[in-house]
Parts: C-alpha cells; sequence; structure tokens
C-alpha cells in the first residue's frame, strides 16, 4: 500500500470508512439493478370499471385497517389514576408551618423587635415566608395581607390554622384531578368564607392559604395506561390482503377502498417506478446491513479488518457489474446463459483475502443478487435457480479451500466447484420437467465446467493485484515467501548459514505447534524464515554462527553485548520493512523475545560489580501478540537451548521444554495474546515429540579395526 493510502487510512475511523465504503457499494448495486426490477401495473381510475379480474400478486398488510383497529382499541382504554393518600397530610403541614412561621415572627416583634416600623415587620415576615412561596405558585401575598397577619391577636392566628387545616384535610381527602383543582380552590374559598369565628381582617391572607393548599390528589399513571394501550393495538390482528385474492372482477366498480388496495399493491400505472425502487432499496439496504454488521463485529487487528472490507466490496461489486454485463446478453439466447456466471470466484476471492466468515456472505448476497438480475417474466421475483446455483458452487469451494497450501489445491477446487454445478444442472434440468435438445443439454453440462474453471482462473489472476494493492498476506503470498530463492532468504543462507540452519529448525518445530492448537502454521513456518534476519547485520556476534570458535562477547563489556543481541529484533524488521514485507513478517521479528532479558550478561554485569540498569538487558518487545509469535518465541528458546544439550535423550528435553515455557509464563510474555494453558500444553507436547524424532538415539557402529 503507498504512503498516501495509509494516510488516508489513519485520518478515517474504521466505522466511518465501513459507512461509506457501504453507501456507494449499495448506490453502484442499486443503479446496476434498478433496470432488472419489473411489475405488472393497470392504467385505471378510481369509480371506473374494471378492464378484468384483478388479483393480489403478493401477500400485503392492510396498514391503514391495521391502524384504524388498533386506534379504536386504543380510544377504548380508560386511563389509570392513583391517588396519593399522603397529599392530604403533607398539605396540612405545609399550611401549618405557614401559621407557625407567622407566630414565630410575632413572637420575635413582640420582644427585641417590638419598636420596628411596621413595613419593617411585614418585610420581615416576607423573608421568612420566602423559601415557601418560591416553592409553591399559587401562594403570593400582598403587603397587605401580612400586615393583616401581624397585627390581628394570637388567637385570631391559632383559629383561622385551625379553620385552614381541617378543610384542606377534608377537601384533599377525596380525590381531585389535575382537571378539577380550580373548582375545589373556589369551594374551599366559599367554605373559608362561610367559616364562624374567622377574624374578617386576615380573611383574604387565610383565603391565599387555602387556594394555595389544594392541589391534584389523583394523577396520571402514565406507565401504566401506556402499557394498557400497547397491549390493546398488540392484540389486534395485522388485516392481510392476502397473494391470489380477488381485489375486484371485471366489470366491477372500482371504488375508493379498491382503489386504495390496488394503490397498496402498487398495481397502478403512475407507480411503476416507485414501488419496485423502494423494493430494490431495501433489499440493498438490508445486503449493506449483514456486510455491516459481520465487519463491525469482527475482531481482526483493525488494518486487516480494513483490508478485508475494501476487498470484499471490491469483489462484490465486480461481482454484480459481471451479472450485469451477462444479463445484457440474456434475450439473445433460448437457454439460460446465466449459467456460464463463475459461481465461485467472489468466494474464493473472499475466502482468500479476507476470510472464511465474509465469503459465506458473500456468496449468499452474490446469489439474491443474481437472483434478482437474471430473474425472467413479470411474476418472479427472485430466479431462485440462478441463486441457488451460485450458493451451492459458492459453499463447494469453501468447503475444499480449507487448506491452501499450493496452487494445484486452488485447481482441485475449481475441479469440485465445476462437479457440483453440473449436479445442480442436472438437478434443474429434471426438475423444469421440459424436453431439452441434445445441444442444450450439452450446452448446460459445458456451463456448469466453465463456471468452475472461470471461477480459478479468474482468482489465480486477479489474486496477486489484490495482495499487491492492499499489501494482503494470503496463502499464496506466503507460499511465494517461502521460496529460498527469495533476496532475503539468500541473503540469510550466505551471511549467516547458521542463523539459517537454526531458522529452518525453528520453522518445523513452531509449524508442527501452531497445527496442533489450531493456528496458522504455513505462517508460522515462513515467520521463522525470517524471525532472526537482523543477525545479518552483526553475523560473528551470535554463537551459530562463529565458526572459528572465537566469540567477540569475551572482549565487550555485558551491556554492549546486550546492546548487540538485543538490536537483532529491530535491525530485521527495519530490513524486512525496507523489503516491503508483509506486517505479520515483521511482527513475528519484532515480538519473537517478547520483552524478556538476557539473563546471562545481566548476570556477568552483576558479577563485574557493575551498577547497571536491568532494563538495559531486555528485549524492547513487543510481547507476542499472536498465537503464532507466541509458538515462535517458544520455538526459538527450545531449538537454540536442545541443540546446546550434550546428549540430548526424551526426558532431559521434556525437562527442558517445560522448563522455557514456565520461565516465559511467569515473565508474563503471554499476557498480550490469546494462547491459553491448555494450548501451551499442546505446544509442549508437540515440541518435544518433533524434537525427539529430530535427536534421536543413533546406533553405535563398530570401529573398523
Amino acid at each position: 500500500m503507498g504512503k498516501h493510502y495509509k494516510k488516508i487510512m489513519e485520518m478515517i475511523s474504521f466505522r466511518t470508512l465501513l459507512i461509506i465504503v457501504l453507501i456507494f457499494t449499495g448506490l453502484l448495486q442499486f443503479l446496476l439493478m434498478l433496470g432488472n426490477v419489473r411489475g405488472t401495473t393497470y392504467d385505471i381510475q378510481a369509480f371506473q370499471l374494471a378492464p378484468e379480474t384483478i388479483r393480489a400478486v403478493k401477500t400485503v398488510e392492510d396498514t391503514v385497517k391495521t391502524e384504524q383497529e388498533r386506534d379504536h382499541a386504543e380510544e377504548s382504554i380508560e386511563p389509570v389514576y392513583v391517588y396519593n393518600e399522603e397529599t392530604a397530610k403533607h398539605r396540612v403541614a405545609l399550611v401549618n408551618s405557614l401559621f407557625d412561621i407567622v407566630s414565630d415572627v410575632r413572637t420575635e416583634v413582640k420582644g427585641k423587635d417590638a419598636e420596628a416600623s411596621i413595613d419593617n415587620q411585614i418585610t420581615q415576615l416576607r423573608n421568612k415566608l420566602k423559601e415557601i412561596t418560591d416553592s409553591q405558585s399559587q401562594l403570593i401575598f400582598t403587603n397587605s395581607q401580612l400586615q393583616s397577619l401581624m397585627t390581628v391577636s394570637d388567637a385570631s392566628i391559632h383559629n383561622a390554622m385551625k379553620i385552614v387545616s381541617d378543610l384542606v384535610e377534608t377537601t384533599l381527602s377525596d380525590a381531585i384531578r389535575i382537571e378539577e383543582i380550580n373548582l375545589k380552590r373556589n369551594e374551599i374559598e366559599t367554605k373559608i368564607r362561610q367559616a364562624p369565628n374567622l377574624d374578617v381582617e386576615i380573611l383574604n391572607a387565610v383565603i391565599v392559604i387555602g387556594r394555595a393548599a389544594i392541589i391534584e390528589t389523583e394523577t396520571l399513571d402514565e406507565t401504566k395506561t401506556k402499557e394498557l394501550i400497547h397491549k390493546a393495538r398488540e392484540e389486534v390482528e395485522p388485516t392481510r390482503i392476502l397473494q391470489g385474492q380477488i381485489i375486484v372482477q371485471e366489470g366491477e366498480l372500482i371504488n375508493r377502498e379498491v382503489y386504495r388496495q390496488l394503490e397498496l399493491l402498487g398495481l397502478l400505472n403512475n407507480q411503476a417506478t416507485i414501488k419496485p425502487v423502494v423494493g430494490l432499496a431495501i433489499f440493498v439496504l438490508l445486503q449493506m446491513s449483514f456486510l455491516y454488521i459481520l465487519f463491525i463485529r469482527s475482531k481482526m487487528e483493525l488494518t486487516k479488518k480494513r483490508n478485508a472490507v475494501l476487498v470484499t466490496v471490491i469483489v462484490y461489486a465486480m461481482s454484480i457489474i459481471l451479472m450485469k454485463l451477462l444479463g445484457q446478453l440474456t434475450d439473445q439466447f433460448d437457454v439460460t446463459i446465466a449459467f456460464l456466471y463463475p459461481t465461485a470466484l467472489a468466494t474464493m476471492l473472499v475466502r482468500l483475502l479476507a476470510n472464511e466468515r465474509a465469503a459465506t456472505l458473500v456468496t449468499v448476497l452474490t446469489a439474491a443478487s443474481a437472483g434478482v438480475m437474471f430473474h425472467e417474466g413479470y411474476a418472479a421475483v427472485l430466479q431462485m435457480d440462478i441463486a441457488l446455483y451460485i450458493i451451492f458452487g459458492g459453499l463447494a469451494s469453501i468447503f475444499f479451500m480449507r487448506s491452501i497450501e499450493k496452487r494445484s489445491h486452488l485447481l482441485k477446487a475449481c475441479g469440485v466447484v465445476s462437479i457440483v454445478n453440473i449436479a445442480f444442472i442436472g438437478f434443474y434440468l429434471l426438475m423444469s420437467q421440459s424436453d431439452y435438445g441434445l445441444s442444450e443439454q450439452l450446452f448446460y453440462g459445458v456451463a456448469g465446467i466453465t463456471s468452475g474453471i472461470v471461477s480459478g482462473a479468474l482468482t489465480m489472476g486477479l489474486l496477486p493485484f489484490f495482495e499487491s494493492a492492499f499489501g494482503i498476506l494470503s496463502t499464496m503470498k506466503l507460499i511465494e515467501l517461502s521460496n529460498p530463492n527469495h533476496p532475503l532468504l539468500k541473503k540469510l543462507l550466505t551471511e549467516t548459514p547458521g542463523t539459517y540452519h537454526h531458522s529452518v529448525m525453528v520453522a518445523n518445530l513452531a509449524e508442527a505447534a501452531c497445527e496442533a492448537i489450531g493456528a496458522d502454521g504455513l505462517l508460522a513456518r515462513v515467520g521463522c524464515y525470517y524471525h532472526d534476519l537482523g543477525k545479518t547485520k552483526r553475523p560473528a556476534f551470535f554463537i551459530e554462527n562463529q565458526m572459528s570458535g572465537i566469540n567477540p562477547h569475551d572482549s565487550l563489556p555485558p551491556e554492549r553485548s546486550a546492546e548487540i543481541i538485543i538490536a537483532h529484533t529491530t535491525d530485521g524488521a527495519k530490513l524486512l520493512e525496507s523489503y516491503k514485507m508483509p506486517k505479520e513478517i515483521i511482527d513475528i521479528a519484532l515480538q519473537h523475545h517478547g520483552t524478556s532479558t538476557l539473563k546471562f550478561f545481566l548476570h556477568k554485569a552483576k558479577e563485574e560489580g557493575k551498577d547497571i540498569e536491568e532494563k538495559a538487558f531486555m528485549y524492547p518487545g513487543p510481547k507476542p501478540q499472536t498465537k503464532e509469535a507466541a509458538v515462535i518465541s517458544i520455538a526459538d528458546s527450545v531449538e537454540a537451548a536442545v541443540r546446546s544439550m550434550k546428549q540430548p535423550n526424551a526426558e532431559k528435553i521434556q525437562k527442558l521444554v517445560y522448563s522455557i515455557i514456565q520461565g516465559r509464563v511467569q515473565e508474563n510474555q503471554f499476557d498480550e495474546c490469546d494462547v491459553s494453558i491448555k494450548e501451551l500444553k499442546k505446544i509442549e507436547v508437540v515440541l518435544c515429540e518433533t524434537l525427539n524424532g529430530i535427536f534421536h538415539s543413533r546406533i553405535e557402529y563398530p570401529k573398523d579395526e
């Protein structure tokens, strides 16, 4: 991938990229399929006679009638109200609090503020009442009303409080709804005016308090009411117009209701370009939604996921274009030339470049699209024979492409697809119950074989372009990178033959272990070939390349030796990047030592009594991020350790492998990858078995005398 492409991808979030790509793909598909959508319509108007008997061509819900029935059901529901028994107590307490405040202020005035003017007394009382009056919108006192409360006798105040409290409690003991509040306030005002022994001077103030105390005691329970309404609406069965149902008989008057049903079914000429368009839009939207869900839930690494999205939509769009071109020739032949369509093309490409789940979904989506684009006749919505043809061919390729390690395996998959195609065509010819001539039968047979072969040929031809454009590491690419003639492998062999041999041995171990736990064995093998490429920068500093027996580390301080050894991971990554190697291979070169410590040189530095920082003797990492990297890190250490072991046997090898794995676990080297303890045990077993096969005991032949 180019630098500009990488920059653009980094600037856009994955969700945004996915939405943009799917919008363009859906729009392209919609435009290409628009001409394939047809339907039977009638040029008729309301209140004319039906030219023929018209039946419903599909089952649809009569939403107007259904909604009318649901509205009637909703109207029959009575609102649910809830009475609050505590309201009366709270409002009586409010009334008492008001009069208590008045009494307290009156007491203060009679005491220390006896000389205060009436205006100051009113201000003092208003301030005391402020907290309550601010929370009660109806509780508004004039200065004259407050003055009356300050000047009447204590007996008048206590009498007024008793009268208002009793009236409020009595009034609020009944259910009062919001629409009844004004009526109840007027009623309590009347009762206050008629109350005996109430001091006339404070009548208006008491009325304000009494009216403000009246609020609703019965409130609408919106939740329960909505539940009843929802239940009533849900219990109404949808009204449907059934497929085949007679809408109007020939010669009958087309009234408003009949005309509405014809309009609902999309049988009028003025709807000829609307209903199919909307239906096609829904169809495309549904397909794009499945692709969105597939990729938004994918747990692949971000770069791989972006590439998978772009590859999938490009291959899918390419398939739609190919269908369109093939569909243009349909009317020129008496046979169904749609059977020439390469059924497994999209499936194979997506399987090799993305993953199996995406390939399966693309197979279904391609088949559904083909059903629309190749459909024939006005009554048909999908050409099911073509749709099933593509599904069977695509799924066959998936089942027989689970292990693609050679191009010949791809060719075998194409052969299987051709056989499945022919089998399905045989089913089609027999089920259609039509008499086909020899030439037609021969055409269909050749079409099935051609479809399979073209699927493979186009896949092999297009695969390198996709790999190059998106930097995708496919199985075919891995096979290409494993070729010993690759420039980097030649460099490794000629400059560091010991490292090359070590890498090949590690590759054998890692591949076997990865296959045992379901990881990518081929990726592990190829990654091992390149994982120690950084050693080519300073070959003599690594023991497997020291043919002369001279170790340059003997004359170097331990921290300098550690620096050189540690650098081989980053040096290798830089060299791989300069050759534009896949990211997965570069990651293995960086991660195969994780953040482990060079204990030999660390111990040597400590023995020399140096004040050293332990971090200087640790690899920079990162820790293994994948199962393949984790397996390679174990296999790398195991192979080097066993090779240096004197007279290895099964017991020694088993103890060594176990100790190395446990050491990695205790150092938390596998915290960032999803390898489990159970898988580590499998890796241990496989490594031991493989090493025992390599370092088996040999028969000691007698020496010649």
